[in-house]
């Protein structure tokens, strides 16, 4: 089965409707589980919010699911095929705090990193790759900055020029790790435009998040952890109080609470 994207290009679908599919997924440092023994199908053409208590394990089931950090145990399929094999399909956006933005280079470049993997290394960038570049920063609202040097922007611009990069790669699912984190509000808002819009095109978005109180309003589909799976599944069957405090441990405020829950 195929789903067409408005772009006309297609992407094939297997029998279960999950862009990602992780089975038993365990990650240890040293000899203490992280992540332990969770199962997730993250859906085709939806956005996924990670959510869970700081040390829960988010940011390295995500890295887990994407190779970055080896697995202990566990597999995990992206589009029906191992990730290795899809790899090329998936764009990734890390953490704005583990770059080094001291680096000397132009934001203009740095969208075109996301290029690599279509030309090489020692590929030659075209007039029309530099367009297609440019049309990503604009997408994101930095077209006036293209020849800045990225560590002289402010952390939500540096965000920004990160989701362009991503863009440029024109993947089919999009994984984020904590994209909000230290940015401001009109920031904030920019990137869930953009990411709605990239959903509405047929792509897939996963993203870690910490945000409990706009989950409903950003979010298709959910996944909490503490460690491992409590809750997964839409919004209003999975992000409910009762998992919530099952993942908290029973400390969330009033202004925590689900919107669904709340009287």
């Amino acid at each position: 089965m195929e789903l067409v994207r408005q772009d006309g290009n297609s992407v094939t679908q297997s029998s279960k409707p999950a862009a990602v599919s992780v089975r038993g997924l365990t990650v240890s440092y040293g000899e203490s589980p992280v992540v332990f023994s969770v199962d997730a199908d993250l859906p085709l053409g939806q956005m996924t919010a990670i959510v869970g208590p700081n040390g829960a394990g988010k940011s390295t089931f995500l890295k887990a699911v994407l190779s970055i950090v080896k697995r202990l145990s566990g597999s995990v399929e992206v589009f029906g095929l191992p990730f290795e094999a899809a790899r090329s399909k998936v764009a990734y956006v890390p953490q704005r705090a583990s770059v080094d933005w001291d680096f000397p280079t132009r934001v203009i470049d740095v969208v075109m990193m996301g290029l690599y993997a279509e030309l090489g290394l020692l590929g030659r960038m075209t007039g029309a790759h530099k367009l297609r570049a440019r049309a990503c920063l604009d997408r994101v609202g930095m077209a006036d900055f293209a020849e800045r040097q990225i560590g002289q922007l402010s952390g939500g611009q540096q965000q920004r020029v990160f989701l362009a990069r991503a863009l440029a790669q024109n993947a089919d699912l999009f994984v984020l790790d904590e994209p909000f984190a230290g940015v401001d509000a009109a920031t904030e808002k920019a990137i869930v435009s953009v990411l709605k819009s990239l959903r509405d095109e047929g792509r897939t978005i996963v993203a870690v998040h910490h945000d409990l109180s706009t989950v409903p309003e950003y979010f298709d589909h959910v996944l909490l952890l503490n460690r491992r799976k409590i809750s997964e599944g839409s919004i209003a069957d999975a992000f409910t109080q009762s998992a919530l405090q099952e993942a908290y441990g029973g400390k969330l405020g009033a202004a925590q609470a689900p919107i669904a829950d709340r009287a």
